[in-house]
C-alpha cells in the first residue's frame, strides 16, 4: 500500500520490465513511496502454470506485508523443519529460529501462480497500472531518463520513465542486451524432475524433506515440500538423458511416486524437467537502468535463493530510486550501492549454491568418493553433519562491507551464522523484528513497519530524542523519527534483541537493515552516520520530507 506519509511524486513514472513477483514487488513498493510505477510484460496475459518457485523466507514475507500483499504469509503453508536424510536414516533436523519476535512463519510454501495472484491484487489497490503484450525490444537513455521500445500487438510503441528496474527473468535477453549485460556462469548437467501431487501424507504436513540416495532414487536426490491444498511439491535428480514423456507412457513416473507415498490414491497437479544454472550479471546497474531477480542472477533452487533474494532486490531498489528522485540521497552513489550490496548478495547465493550442487551432483570421483565418506560418517558422528550440504536456507545478505554502512568497532559481524540463525545485530545487518507500540499510530504493531517510514533511530535509555533528530535531520531532508527503545518495546523483544547500551543511537535504513550504531550524544556522528546511509552527500531538501505524525517522529521521555 503506499505510504501515508509520503504524497506522491510528480514527473516520469518508473519503468519496470516484467510482472512477475520481483517486478510486482518492485513497482508495489516504489508505491509505497509515492512513486508512480508503470509494469510491462511480454506476455498477453498472467499465465498461471505450476508451482515454479514456492518456499517464500520470513524477511520476504515481511517485504509482501509492507508492500499490501500480506495474504502471502496468511494463505501459505508454514513449515519450521527442514529434515535431511541419507537412504532412510535421519542424519539431522533444523529448527529455524528468530533473534527477534517476528509474529511471521520462518517460510511458508506457497505455488508462485498463487503468489502472483495475491501481488496482483495489492497492484489493483495501490493504482499500479501493468499493460500486458508489451515485449520490450530496446531500451534507449540520456541525461534526463529511460525509454522502453516495446512491441506491442497495435505496433511499436515508446515509453517514457525516469528509471527503469529490469525484472524480465532468465530469458531477458533483449534487455540485457540492450544495456551491454550478460549472464555468466555455468550449467548443471542432471536435471531435476519436479512433479506436484496432491495426497494425504500424515505428518509430513509441516517439514521439509530432503533425501540423500534413498533406495527409490539411487545415487541421487530427493527432496519434499509440502504446498496449501494437501499439494506436495517433489523434486528427483535424473540423468542428464531423462525423458519425461518415456517416463510417464511406461508408467515410470506413478512407481517414482509410489515408493514415496505407497499405496495412496493421488493426483498429479503439474510436472517439468528443469536444468539448473548459476550466473551472475556482469553489470547489474546501466546508467537509469537496474536489473533485479533472475535478470541479474540464476541459482540452483536449494535454498530458496532465487525469488527470495530477487524480492531483496527490488526493495533495495526502489527505496534508492525512491531517496534519488525526491533528494533525499545522493543519486550516484544510492544506484551505485545498489550494485555494491546486491552484487555482493548475487555472488554469495551463487557460491553456497555451487557448494550445495557440487555436494549433490559431485563432478569427479574424488568428490564423489568425499560425498560418500561424509554421508556415512554423518549417520554416527554429529561432527561429520556439519559438512552435510543439502542446501543452506535462503537468508537475508549481510550488507556489512557497504559504503551505505558505518562500521563499529564492537559490534562487529562475526561471518556466516550456523544454519537455521540469524547473525548478532550489528552494522549491516537485518534489524531483528519485534513488537513495538508507539503513540498516536495504533496501524504500527511491529519494528520492521515502522523503520521503512524512513530513516530510523532507535536510542538507549539515556539518548535525547529530540537532540538526536535534530542531528539527523540537520544532515539530510530525508523523512526521519527517534524513539527511545524502552518508550516503545511492547514485551522487551526488542531489548533482548539489541541489548542496546544507554547512550547509544541506532540507525536503520529504510529496508530495515541496520546502517550504523553511533553515540547518540555526539551530534557530529550522527549526522555523519545518517549522510553515509544515504550515499555521503544528501541532496535538495524535497517537499513533504518530515514525516506527518502527532508526535513529529519523537516520543517524549517517560514518567
Amino acid at each position: 500500500m503506499p505510504n501515508r506519509h509520503h504524497p506522491p511524486c510528480t514527473g516520469a513514472p518508473v519503468l519496470v520490465l516484467g510482472a512477475g513477483p520481483v517486478g510486482q514487488t518492485a513497482a508495489l513498493l516504489l508505491a509505497h513511496w509515492g512513486l508512480e510505477a508503470v509494469l510491462l510484460d511480454r506476455r498477453p496475459e498472467r499465465d498461471p502454470v505450476g508451482s515454479k518457485a514456492i518456499v517464500q523466507q520470513r524477511d520476504v514475507l515481511d517485504i509482501w506485508e509492507t508492500a499490501g500483499a500480506g495474504a502471502v504469509a496468511d494463505e501459505g503453508l508454514t513449515w519450521d523443519t527442514a529434515r535431511t536424510f541419507y537412504r532412510s536414516d535421519e542424519l539431522f533436523a533444523v529448527r529455524l529460529r528468530d533473534r527477534g519476535a517476528s509474529p511471521l512463519p520462518p517460510f511458508v510454501n506457497i505455488s508462485q501462480a498463487r503468489t502472483e495472484e495475491i501481488l496482483d491484487g495489492a497492484l489493483e489497490r495501490a493504482g499500479v497500472p501493468v499493460r500486458w503484450g508489451h515485449d520490450v525490444t530496446a531500451v534507449e537513455q540520456d541525461a534526463d531518463g529511460v525509454t522502453a521500445v516495446c512491441a506491442t500487438p497495435e505496433g511499436t510503441v515508446r515509453l517514457r520513465g525516469s528509471y527503469a528496474v529490469a525484472c524480465t527473468g532468465a530469458h531477458g535477453t533483449a534487455v540485457r542486451r540492450a544495456l551491454g549485460a550478460d549472464l555468466r556462469g555455468s550449467s548443471f548437467e542432471d536435471r531435476f524432475l519436479i512433479c506436484d501431487i496432491r495426497a494425504d501424507l500424515p505428518g509430513w504436513e509441516r517439514e521439509r524433506r530432503f533425501y540423500f540416495d534413498p533406495a527409490w532414487n539411487p545415487g541421487r536426490q530427493v527432496l519434499i515440500h509440502p504446498c496449501p491444498g494437501s499439494v506436495y511439491r517433489i523434486d528427483w535428480q535424473v540423468p542428464p538423458d531423462f525423458d519425461l514423456e518415456r517416463e510417464e507412457a511406461d508408467g515410470g513416473l506413478d512407481r517414482r511416486v509410489r515408493q514415496i507415498i505407497g499405496d495412496r490414491p493421488y493426483e498429479v497437479v503439474w510436472r517439468s524437467v528443469y536444468r539448473f544454472h548459476t550466473r551472475v550479471a556482469d553489470r547489474m546497474r546501466a546508467g537509469r537502468v537496474l536489473l533485479a531477480g533472475d535478470s541479474a542472477h540464476l541459482v540452483a533452487p536449494f535454498g530458496a535463493r532465487g525469488l527470495n533474494s530477487g524480492v531483496q532486490d527490488a526493495e533495495n531498489a526502489a527505496w534508492k530510486i525512491a531517496f534519488a528522485l525526491r533528494g533525499w540521497g545522493e543519486e550516484e552513489a544510492l544506484l551505485d550501492s545498489y550494485v555494491r550490496e546486491r552484487g555482493a548478495a548475487a555472488r554469495e547465493n551463487a557460491d553456497v549454491t555451487s557448494a550445495t550442487m557440487r555436494f549433490l551432483v559431485p563432478p569427479g570421483p574424488a568428490e564423489a568418493a568425499h560425498r560418500e565418506s561424509v554421508l556415512r560418517r554423518a549417520l554416527t558422528d554429529p561432527h561429520a553433519r556439519e559438512e552435510v550440504d543439502s542446501g543452506r536456507l535462503a537468508e537475508p545478505f549481510w550488507y556489512t562491507d557497504s559504503p551505505l554502512t558505518t562500521p563499529h568497532p564492537e559490534r562487529v559481524f562475526g561471518g556466516r551464522p550456523p544454519r537455521g540463525s540469524a547473525p548478532e545485530p550489528c552494522p549491516g545487518v537485518l534489524v531483528p523484528d519485534a513488537p513495538v507500540t508507539v503513540p498516536g499510530r495504533p496501524d504500527i504493531e511491529r519494528l520492521r513497519p515502522l523503520a521503512r517510514e524512513g530513516l530510523t533511530l532507535l536510542l538507549g535509555a539515556a539518548a535525547d530524542p529530540g537532540a538526536v533528530l535534530a542531528a539527523a535531520r540537520a544532515a539530510a531532508p530525508a523523512p526521519a523519527a527517534a524513539y527511545r527503545i524502552t518508550d516503545i518495546d511492547t514485551d522487551g523483544a526488542l531489548e533482548r534483541a539489541l541489548e542496546p547500551r544507554p547512550g547509544e543511537a541506532w540507525l536503520l535504513r529504510p529496508d530495515a537493515h541496520i546502517a550504523a550504531v553511533a553515540d547518540a550524544s555526539d551530534p557530529a556522528a550522527i549526522a555523519a552516520a545518517v549522510r553515509t546511509a544515504l550515499g555521503g552527500r544528501a541532496g535538495a531538501a524535497a517537499p513533504h520530507a518530515l514525516r506527518e505524525e502527532t508526535t513529529d517522529g519523537v516520543l517524549p521521555a517517560s514518567g
